[in-house]
């Protein structure tokens, strides 16, 4: 049985783990950073993907998965605004410091191919994975293929504008993009934007900082009006980004994962109907919206996958 190590590398930790090619993961190694410099990084993998190499014993090889635009490649991070890099020779680097195959991609990509291949996108052909955490990434597969674009960019879901005039102001500088309105973050924000009508709610008794969309959610849950309010206008934003997506590549399943997910039922018992009022062109109901089973573990998994199979997708020549 062959394995590979998964990366996952995140702006608070990085997470390494020896991966089956069954889609197991076996021994895991974390290390927190505290610092996003380039070198501070690569010290921090190091240590981890050195553990788990010595854990493997007989790896085929390193997948990676790391926020940013990335040339698959090279496996260069071109641009990474979480880590502020510009260019930065990830996959070269990890190439000479260990001697085995390096593959790198963007981590949201990285858990659409683990999603996709080993969870609830296993029987499918055209599958979108979505992560509804503090943003909102995602990945694209199109007849077994995963997307990847003209410059490695496909997938980047999160900033299609959906209130381009009186959304949120999002991270990427622009107005009501769907990460803005649908995220974890995107839910707080509606919690704020309709407590003046709710002035006698408690659920701001607490700093911005402390607020957080699983406390919304389940206070919407609990009956709580100024949170129903809040859940209401998420899941109508959430179903326009939806909506939209069926328009743009009219899959068989869109999967939810991140940790807004976790609602489950209550989401997607919300979501689905509006989503189905808002398809026009092709036959409402046939694009399936479940959530998605991989969880926290879908980046490593996808990344591992990545590497055993010789790259993300089968169009790119990777260098090794």
């Amino acid at each position: 049985m062959q394995t590979a190590i998964g990366v996952d590398l995140g702006g608070s930790h990085v997470t390494a783990a020896v991966i089956s090619e069954e889609g197991t993961i076996h021994q895991q190694h974390e290390e927190d950073l505290e610092d996003l410099h380039f070198d501070s990084v690569i010290a921090a993998l190091d240590t981890t993907i050195g553990l788990a190499l010595k854990d493997a014993g007989d790896a085929v090889g390193i997948g990676i998965g790391s926020p940013g635009n990335i040339d698959a490649a090279t496996g260069a991070v071109l641009y990474s605004p979480n880590f502020g890099w510009e260019n930065a020779p990830l996959g070269d680097t990890l190439r000479k410091k260990f001697g085995v195959p390096v593959y790198v991609a963007n981590d949201a990509r990285c858990a659409t191919l683990g999603e996709y291949t080993f969870g609830t996108g296993k029987a499918t052909k055209d599958f979108v994975l979505l992560t509804l955490g503090t943003g909102i990434g995602g990945g694209i597969v199109a007849g077994g293929d995963l997307l990847l674009g003209n410059k490695w960019g496909a997938g980047e879901i999160g900033h299609h504008q959906i209130r381009p005039n009186d959304g949120f102001i999002c991270g990427c500088g622009k107005i009501g993009c769907f990460e803005a309105q649908a995220s974890g973050t995107g839910l707080i924000r509606h919690a704020f934007a309709v407590s003046p009508s709710f002035p006698r709610s408690s659920l701001l008794d607490v700093s911005r900082e402390k607020l957080s969309s699983k406390k919304i959610r389940r206070a919407a849950e609990a009956g709580d009006q100024h949170a129903a309010a809040a859940w209401k206008n998420f899941i109508g934003d959430l179903a326009i980004g939806l909506a939209n997506i069926i328009a743009f590549v009219n899959p068989e399943m869109i999967s939810l994962g991140g940790g807004v997910s976790s609602a489950g039922d209550f989401m997607l018992d919300a979501v689905r109907p509006t989503v189905d009022l808002l398809t026009t062109m092709v036959p409402r109901g046939t694009t399936k919206i479940v959530v998605a089973s991989l969880g926290n573990d879908a980046g490593q998994v996808g990344a591992a996958t990545m590497a055993l199979r010789g790259g993300l997708a089968k169009s790119v020549a990777v260098a090794v």
